[in-house]
C-alpha cells in the first residue's frame, strides 16, 4: 500500500486529526469510566416481560452492518462532529442479535424471500411473496395451497389496528408481502402479469392490496398500479411513466375509498420523499400512522420502511443510501418519543445487506464519503466506501478513473461491473427494545423474527405469553417456616390448583 504523499491528504489528516483528537482520550481512565457507566447500565436493565400492546417494526432495506456503522459517522460529522462516536437512535437499543438471510433456493436474498421469513415467519424462494417454499417463481399453479399470512393480519384478526409505512411502492416486495400472496414479486398490477397466470386464478399484488386484509393506514408510492391504463397522475401530469398501468379498468384507488370508509390511503406516484417539496419525508408519514392507529385501545402493529436505502445502493450511490438511512432512524427515533417502552415492541432490523465496503484507513474524523490517504499501486486514489459489484466500474484502457479532483456525491467504485449492485449475503442485525425484546439476541434465522414479535404481543397462535399472565406459577410457592409438613401441604394444593386451571384452559382452547 502507499500512502499519498501529496500535500492534501497528508495536510487534511493532520488538521482532522487535530480537529476531533480529545486529550483525556490519551489517559486509560477516560476508557475505563466509560466502560464502567456502560457495565453499570446494562447490570441495571431489568427485563420487561409484559405483554407487547404495540409493535413498531421498522425495516431498512439493503441496511447491512456497513451501512449503519457508515450512516452513524455520516451523522456526526453533518453536525461537524468526527462521527466515529456519534450515538444513532438505533444504537440505544438495549438488545442485539443477527439473523441469518439466505433464502431456500439461495445464498443471497432477494427482498421479497427475506419479506417472507422476518413477516409470516416461514423461509421460502427467491422472487416470491407470502407463499412457502414449495412455490415457484412465477409459476401461478404453485401458489396455490401454498399461501402464508402475516404478522400484520395476524395483529388485525386479534382486534389491533394495522399499518403500512414505506417510501417505496406500496406494491413493492416489504410491504406487499403484508398482506398479498404471489407467485412473483413483479406482478404489481394486472399489466404485469402473464395471461397464463391470470387464467390461472392468480390476482396483482395491487387488487389484493384492496380485498386480503382491512389495513387501518397505507401511505407509500404505487398509485399507477391501482388506475386504468392512461390515468394522468395529479402529482405529474406530464410524466408518461406515471400514469397509470391497470388493463382491466379498474381504478382500485375509488374502489378502496368507496369500501374503507375511515381509512388512510396516501399513495404517491413515485417513490415517498424522492420529491421533499411534494412528498412527505419518511418522520412525518410514521407519525401521521401512529397518532391514527394509537387511537385504538387494544394498540396496532405498525410495519415502516425505508426502502431507497436499498434503491441507491444498487445505484453505487452511498452518498443517498447514507442520507436516507439518516432519514430512517430519524423515523426511529419519532415512533420512540410517540410510544411508551413499557407497552411497545420496537424493532430495527434490515431486510439484506449491499455489497458496500469500508476501506483504507482514513484518518479520524475524515469524510465517509471521501478518499482514503493510501493510494493503490496504480498511484491513483480510492474512496474508503465503495462496492463489490454495481455500475461503478469505470476501467477505461485498464486504468481507473483520477478521482482526486472529484466531489464526494458521485457513483462510487465497484469491482465488478453490473447495471445495479446484488445484495450480500452476511447476517444483518436485530435491534429491539420494549416488552420481551430479549428474546430478539444472539444469532437466529430470520423467519424467527415473526414468531418472537408474535410471542411477544399474543398475537398468531402462540398465546402461552399470556396465559403466563393469568395462570398461577406451576411449582412456586411460599412455605411456612413451621416444618411439621404444613408447608408441603401448600405447595402441593397450590401445584393442583395450578395444574387443574392449566387444564381448564387448554380444554377450552382444543
Amino acid at each position: 500500500m502507499i500512502l499519498s504523499i501529496s500535500k492534501g491528504p497528508m495536510n487534511l489528516g493532520a488538521s482532522l486529526w487535530g480537529m476531533f483528537f480529545k486529550v483525556e482520550e490519551e489517559n486509560p481512565d477516560y476508557w475505563r469510566s466509560q466502560a464502567r457507566e456502560t457495565l453499570q447500565s446494562a447490570l441495571d436493565r431489568k427485563l420487561n416481560t409484559n405483554v407487547a400492546k404495540n409493535i413498531l417494526f421498522f425495516l431498512g432495506d439493503g441496511m447491512g452492518v456497513t451501512t449503519y456503522t457508515a450512516a452513524r459517522i455520516l451523522k456526526g460529522q453533518l453536525q461537524n462532529q468526527s462521527g466515529e462516536d456519534t450515538v444513532m437512535t438505533m444504537d440505544t437499543f438495549p438488545h442485539v442479535g443477527l439473523a441469518k438471510t439466505y433464502s431456500v433456493d439461495f445464498q443471497i436474498p432477494d427482498s421479497a424471500a427475506t419479506a417472507t421469513a422476518y413477516l409470516c415467519g416461514v423461509k421460502t424462494n427467491l422472487n416470491v411473496i407470502g407463499v412457502n417454499a414449495a412455490a415457484r417463481n412465477g409459476v401461478c399453479r404453485t401458489q396455490k395451497g401454498n399461501e402464508v399470512t402475516s404478522i400484520l393480519k395476524w395483529a388485525k384478526d386479534a382486534g389491533k389496528s394495522v399499518g403500512v409505512v414505506t417510501t417505496t411502492r406500496v406494491q413493492h416486495a416489504t410491504p406487499a408481502t403484508t398482506y398479498a400472496h404471489s407467485a412473483s414479486r413483479k406482478w404489481y398490477s394486472d399489466a404485469d402479469m402473464p395471461d397464463s397466470a391470470k387464467k390461472d386464478g392468480c390476482t396483482d399484488i395491487a387488487s389484493q392490496l384492496i380485498k386480503n386484509i382491512d389495513i387501518d393506514v397505507i401511505i407509500g408510492g404505487g398509485r399507477k398500479y391501482m388506475t386504468p391504463r392512461g390515468t394522468k397522475d395529479p402529482e405529474y401530469p406530464w410524466d408518461f411513466s406515471s400514469r397509470g398501468k391497470r388493463r382491466d379498468g379498474r381504478n382500485l384507488i375509488q374502489e378502496w375509498q368507496s369500501m374503507k370508509t375511515g381509512k388512510v390511503t396516501p399513495l404517491f406516484n413515485k417513490a415517498v420523499t424522492q420529491d421533499p417539496i411534494l412528498d412527505p419525508s419518511i418522520v412525518e408519514t410514521t407519525e401521521k400512522a401512529i397518532r391514527i392507529l394509537q387511537k385504538n385501545p387494544k394498540g396496532f402493529f405498525l410495519l415502516v420502511e425505508g426502502g431507497r436505502i436499498d434503491q441507491a445502493h444498487h445505484a453505487g450511490q452511498a452518498y443517498m443510501a447514507l442520507h436516507e438511512a439518516i432519514a430512517f432512524d430519524k423515523a426511529i427515533a419519532k415512533g420512540l418519543e410517540l410510544t411508551k417502552d413499557e407497552e411497545t415492541l420496537t424493532i430495527v432490523t434490515a431486510d439484506h445487506s449491499q455489497p458496500l465496503t469500508f476501506n483504507g484507513f482514513p484518518f479520524r474524523g475524515q469524510s465517509i464519503l471521501g478518499k482514503s490517504p493510501l493510494w493503490a499501486t496504480d498511484m491513483l486514489p480510492y474512496t474508503t466506501l465503495m462496492y463489490g459489484n454495481g455500475p461503478g466500474n469505470k476501467i477505461i484502457n485498464g486504468k481507473r478513473p483520477d478521482i482526486r479532483n472529484v466531489t464526494t456525491n458521485y457513483i462510487q467504485f465497484s469491482a465488478v461491473p453490473m447495471k445495479s449492485t446484488t445484495h450480500s449475503g452476511e447476517d444483518v442485525a436485530v435491534l429491539a427494545r420494549g416488552p420481551m425484546a430479549h428474546l430478539f439476541s444472539g444469532v437466529q434465522e430470520q423467519n424467527y423474527i415473526a414468531h418472537a414479535m408474535a410471542y411477544a404481543a399474543c398475537v398468531g397462535t402462540d398465546m402461552r405469553h399470556c396465559q403466563s399472565e393469568s395462570l398461577p406459577p406451576l411449582g412456586h410457592s411460599t412455605f411456612s417456616t413451621d416444618w411439621n409438613g404444613s408447608g408441603v401441604v401448600q405447595a402441593s394444593a397450590a401445584l393442583i390448583s395450578g395444574l387443574l386451571s392449566l387444564i381448564l384452559v387448554l380444554t377450552v382452547l382444543m
